[in-house]
């Protein structure tokens, strides 16, 4: 009894010390980073050592493909190192080009409000226009994306924003509507050529269908790391060059960008080799429509992605204001705030691939898993948002509110890591290859507009009933979501069946 009281003693003793040290550690720290906040330090502090943790965690997990390499013969290893060494190269040639260009993207983002308040111009009509602006292209444009080419659109979006970076430099208000309108079609290019030309290509490479989840979690992991450090870019150069700083830097990523993009591969938007060429852009604009309206999966996945990143949009106009309105100690230092943030959707990109392993061993297949693991996904950010929901319904917001509502910014934002890879897996299965840009740009359609109304409702309702709606938005994705995963397991089914039919 002594011997074990003695032991608990140096075990309490020991931790004493290490906690002890972390302390001194931490305000060691702090006293070099700059005069923030006590609270928003601690949360960036927090969230930095939570993002080392995952990504030590995170690298013992081994890919289902690797795993499986290890039993198998030294020639079959062989070529499978090959194919491993084939792709990792294309993933890097595809992921160079996406970071270089969310990185532009960002650092335009960050700055773009206060760019337009030292203008004295009217934001609102600015911003509204550039969603009205994509609500309207989305139908027609991916459309042109499949029948003239993937990579020239990737091309005609860098292009595009060279143009409208350059456009900001006027004050002049009519130009920089112009440029907002231009701004709505190279978002709607962003989202659908790259995705469409990088899905195609991994196809005809002959690389196996699993591995594009591992290229779709690299790009979440990638733009939360692009989107921490464009924050820290687009504040040197504003101190140096002013408010446009960070758009003159974006013009530089973009013509790098436009150089890497060209030596790529062309692909369309075709069932056969050549099929583009004799290809109307009517028929594509009508195929695409009648395949959204007639296959439930594919509207359902529209929904889906609809639902949650219009819910994800109205959250990002209301997290400064709201942060504001529970007036924290010393201020809302939103540069730090965001960086910490973006950290968790690093972490959330990180964490899907081994999340997505124990879905399907859960649930017993691989084939409902990502139908499965984005259900649960859509659902943890319903009720992370139902929080802010119900402390700003408080007739006086306690002080308390504000470490349960940051909690709830920070798992939303993990939940936007985790379901950019799954959306994108999902996308990948149910949508075909040949009208991929047409039908990923006819997503955007309700998307614009659920952005465009969750624009006007931060304008017109209560905070806690926004928050509330968002909410809503992202439980209606998980229940779309949810009815997916008895067709995904019915279909598995029969392919198993059929597999075996056929090797009888």
């Amino acid at each position: 009894l002594v011997f074990i009281l003695f032991e608990r003693q140096k075990s309490s003793i020991r931790s004493t010390i290490i906690m002890s040290i972390l302390v001194g550690i931490l305000a060691s720290i702090k006293e070099t980073l700059p005069d923030w906040p006590e609270w928003a330090l601690d949360v960036l502090l927090i969230m930095t050592a939570l993002l080392i943790t995952t990504i030590f965690v995170t690298s013992f997990y081994t890919p289902d493909d690797e795993r499986k390499d290890l039993d198998k013969s030294t020639y079959v290893k062989s070529h499978h190192a090959e194919i491993h060494a084939s792709f990792n190269s294309f993933r890097r040639q595809y992921l160079a080009v996406y970071l270089v260009i969310m990185l532009a993207d960002w650092m335009q983002g960050t700055h773009m409000y206060t760019l337009y308040l030292s203008y004295n111009v009217n934001i609102s009509a600015l911003f509204l226009t550039g969603f009205l602006s994509g609500a309207i292209f989305a139908p027609f444009l991916g459309s042109a994306v499949d029948k003239f080419g993937r990579k020239r659109s990737c091309i005609v979006y860098c292009v595009l924003e060279i143009i409208i970076n350059v456009m900001e430099h006027s004050t002049n208000f009519q130009l920089l509507l112009l440029g907002r309108v231009l701004g709505g079609v190279s978002t709607n290019l962003l989202f659908s050529a790259f995705e469409s030309w990088m899905t195609t290509e991994h196809r005809h490479r002959g690389f196996p269908e699993e591995w594009l989840t591992r290229t779709y979690a690299e790009t979440s992991i990638g733009n939360g790391l692009m989107a921490i450090f464009a924050g820290i870019v687009a504040q040197v150069l504003e101190d140096y060059l002013g408010h446009i700083g960070p758009f003159q830097g974006a013009i530089a990523l973009t013509v790098l960008a436009l150089l890497m993009i060209l030596p790529w591969k062309e692909n369309y938007g075709e069932e056969k080799q050549g099929e583009h060429s004799t290809s109307s852009l009517y028929h594509q604009f009508t195929q695409g429509w009648k395949c959204t309206i007639s296959d439930s999966n594919v509207w359902r996945i529209g929904m889906t992605q609809a639902l949650s990143e219009g819910a994800m949009y109205t959250f990002v106009f209301m997290w400064v204001p709201t942060l504001l309105q529970l007036d924290p100690p010393g201020g809302v230092p939103t540069g730090c705030v965001f960086s910490a943030l973006m950290m968790s959707i690093t972490m959330g990109g990180l964490v899907f691939p081994p999340l997505q392993h124990f879905v399907a061993t859960l649930t017993g297949s691989t084939a409902v898993a990502p139908e499965a693991s984005a259900s649960l996904v859509y659902l943890l950010a319903s009720i992370s948002m139902a929080i802010p929901a119900l402390c700003l319904s408080s007739p006086n917001v306690p002080g308390g509110c504000l470490v349960r509502v940051i909690v709830s910014f920070v798992v939303v934002e993990f939940c936007v890591g985790l379901f950019m890879p799954v959306a994108g897996t999902l996308r990948s299965k149910y949508v075909p290859d040949a009208l991929q840009g047409g039908i990923l740009n006819i997503f955007r359609l309700p998307l614009n507009t659920i952005v465009v109304a969750g624009t006007f409702a931060t304008d017109v309702m209560e905070p806690a009933r926004v928050y509330m709606l968002v909410s809503c938005c992202f439980f209606l994705a998980a229940a779309i979501q949810s009815s997916m995963i008895p067709t995904a397991r019915k279909a598995a089914a029969s392919t198993t069946e059929a597999t075996m039919k056929k090797t009888d």
